[in-house]
């Protein structure tokens, strides 16, 4: 079942997109008559200056994606201190007022990865669903050779418990919104969540909160389950609106 993914993702051609201190828009997912499938991010790469802005916007409908940083080295890994959007469901009937998420890019000088951790019906990253920001255009480290890392990588991709606004050269003010009617996020960053962690084998870490507050066992013990039981959804594309 996973040729049929990974079969779009190596005939799409992978599109770049420029910006210098303007805002351009990634859409994450595509319909079934998309050329290049559902599992993808259009365009796939983007060069951009600092300052400038990349906006994500969830215009994929039916979809359940994130948009996760990742490492060339580990492309379906959550990258320690990455940004991680969390999971966005975008029901079938849904057709505007998608929500979106401005990064900022802060270091343009080094690539950015990034990858769609959502696992159901199979791991998204696997079929090819990942995207690159400043990435070389030629050579060992393109983009291409990135894609085919993540297509032919192995285990499961990892989950960070909660997402994350600040990342390695690019980082978000805000979560990412609106999210109206049955448009529903899990485990979306808060002001508090600079940044995430993970571990290779997929389990998740806790990320530190806001320095002003305080965490009582009694709350440790709410939130460890709840991120459990967001992957646990994840794993299975279940929504919990």
């Amino acid at each position: 079942m996973r040729l049929s993914y990974i079969a779009p993702a190596l005939l799409s051609c992978a599109a770049l997109v420029a910006a210098q201190d303007q805002t351009v828009t990634v859409n994450i997912g595509g319909q079934t008559d998309t050329q290049g499938g559902i599992f993808q991010f259009i365009p796939n790469q983007v060069n951009a200056t600092n300052g400038s802005t990349i906006t994500f916007q969830w215009s994929g409908h039916p979809g359940n994606h994130s948009l996760t940083q990742s490492t060339f080295a580990s492309p379906c890994q959550p990258m320690d201190g990455g940004f991680d959007s969390g999971w966005i469901f975008i029901p079938a009937d849904d057709t505007d007022m998608f929500p979106t998420w401005n990064l900022t890019i802060t270091n343009d000088s080094i690539p950015l990865w990034f990858f769609c951790k959502q696992l159901a019906p199979s791991p998204h990253c696997q079929a090819g669903m990942v995207g690159a920001i400043n990435a070389p255009g030629e050579g060992d480290n393109s983009f291409q050779a990135f894609q085919q890392a993540a297509i032919s990588s192995s285990g499961t991709p990892g989950q960070n418990a909660i997402g994350a606004l600040v990342g390695s050269g690019a980082s978000a003010s805000a979560p990412p919104g609106p999210l109206t009617g049955e448009i529903t996020g899990f485990a979306v960053p808060t002001s508090g969540a600079e940044s995430s962690s993970s571990s290779e084998s997929g389990s998740a870490s806790s990320t530190s909160s806001s320095p002003a507050s305080t965490t009582s066992a009694s709350s440790g013990m709410s939130l460890t389950s709840n991120a459990f039981a967001v992957i646990f959804a994840a794993v299975l594309g279940i929504n919990l609106a």
